[in-house]
């Protein structure tokens, strides 16, 4: 069998199983397991296992993300979100469409301590959802303004993808933490923006904000809301860029002291904090069991050569660096309809970064790579909103139960609009994620 039909292979073996609904982590292992037995045999097949499951999971990089998944899961139980949505409330709830501007914020305050967009979604769902329906906002309004609002999760550091791309691609974690600063913040104001246009052009779903009465005090107990985050974000990131400690070890601090904060609002029961670990063990499972597989299947697509392949395929086109960098994000616009954010990046990130790597951007190597991460992470964004699958979609439309599928996900089409002109504008203009970079040593 030639080289590119065994690729073929193992591809189509991959969507077959993930099509048969089983796991992506089993499915990938298996379809690398049978095209690397298949090319190099099944003792070199053993062998590798047994090397390559001690190499990953030894790695020290890797316990940035259990760290950061339990500060999220800490944040989440404490009860920390439900005062940041009364702090966002009381700041925006005087504009129109400011319960879901108040939402939108919410989402990217606890993004700051979370890091994935899921629960960023469900968590700010569970607390916002009831106030925006009890106050008139439609459902498609509703649900589509916190489905977007969750990507906030992944694109406001500390983001677990992030994480990942910068252990793939052998990139600091902390320049990619400050170069996804700014375009997080662009993507917040993006999605008010778009909150303010649409509640302009369909007024009937959203209150009128000087007839109703939605209007919260700006006080003490408000301002109150919005300490915890901003004393976790300013310890972990200032000790990062401060030099004080590595991401890992700010990992570390930022779960220690959202555990601490979580203690103080007296809502972390001790049912809670088992279920925090339980969550951290299962979630990270997840993610290692994810890493095994993606090492597999990669493997497996080295002995192919598909990888040099490619690669030299696409120098032999001709096509314009920014050319190449566009066709690989609608790539990953397509692939999000059938995979999860993660899995994408494991599988693609090894393939398609050489090639960035080897083309003339007119940056410096490291430019390159940081932008071009913090572009993957958008178009990740983007595929958890973008029908068919959207997971985000999905996830806060179960919260609610009186709201179609079909009208959750019309609700996210403004936001997808935002998504496309912030991705076009970050695209053609690399330094704009790159500007905070050069304060970093």
């Amino acid at each position: 069998m030639s080289p590119l039909w065994t690729a073929l292979l193992i591809f189509a073996l991959m969507l077959l199983l993930m099509a048969l609904r089983t796991p992506i982590a089993v499915a990938m292992f298996a379809a690398g397991a049978v095209g690397y037995g298949l090319q190099a045999g099944w003792s070199p097949l053993a062998g590798f296992l047994n090397n390559q499951a001690f190499a990953r999971f030894a790695s020290y990089d890797l316990s940035v993300i259990p760290l950061f998944i339990l500060m999220g899961h800490f944040a989440t139980q404490g009860g920390i979100s439900k005062a940041l949505f009364g702090f966002a409330s009381a700041v925006m709830s005087r504009f129109q469409g400011g319960l879901a501007m108040a939402a939108v914020l919410a989402s990217a305050a606890f993004g700051a301590i979370c890091g994935s967009s899921v629960a960023t979604a469900a968590t700010i769902t569970s607390v916002a959802l009831p106030e925006l329906r009890r106050h008139g906002y439609s459902g498609r309004l509703a649900t589509g303004t916190l489905a977007a609002g969750g990507t906030l999760g992944i694109l406001i550091p500390p983001s677990v993808p992030l994480v990942i791309y910068a252990i793939l691609a052998e990139q600091n974690i902390a320049k990619l933490f400050a170069a996804a600063m700014v375009p997080g913040i662009i993507a917040m104001l993006g999605y008010m923006v778009a909150i303010a246009v649409y509640v302009r052009i369909v007024p009937d779903h959203a209150p009128d904000h000087r007839a109703s009465k939605v209007t919260a005090p700006l006080d003490a107990q408000a301002l109150t809301g919005i300490v915890p985050i901003a004393i976790v974000f300013t310890l972990v990131f200032g000790g990062i860029y401060g030099g004080f400690f590595t991401p890992t070890e700010g990992a570390a601090v930022g779960a220690a002291s959202t555990f601490v904060a979580a203690l103080l609002k007296r809502e972390l029961t001790r049912a809670k904090l088992a279920q925090c670990f339980y969550a951290t063990a299962e979630g990270s499972a997840m993610i290692f069991l994810i890493f095994i597989g993606a090492d597999l299947m990669n493997a497996a697509l080295a002995l192919t050569q598909l990888p040099n392949q490619l690669g030299g395929m696409v120098h032999g086109w001709g096509l314009s660096p920014l050319m190449v960098v566009t066709a690989i994000l609608l790539f990953y616009i397509v692939l999000g309809s059938v995979m999860d954010e993660l899995s994408m990046l494991l599988l693609t990130i090894p393939i398609f970064f050489p090639i960035i790597n080897g083309m003339d951007f007119g940056l410096p190597k490291e430019s390159v790579a940081i932008w071009f991460g913090i572009m993957v992470l958008m178009t990740v964004g983007f595929g958890m909103l973008a029908p068919p699958v959207g997971l985000n979609v999905y996830v806060v439309n179960s919260m609610a139960k009186d709201v179609p599928i079909a009208e959750s996900y019309r609700g996210v089409l403004p936001f997808l609009i935002s998504d496309t002109l912030r991705m076009l504008l970050l695209l053609l203009f690399p330094g704009i994620s790159l500007w905070l970079v050069g304060f970093v040593q």
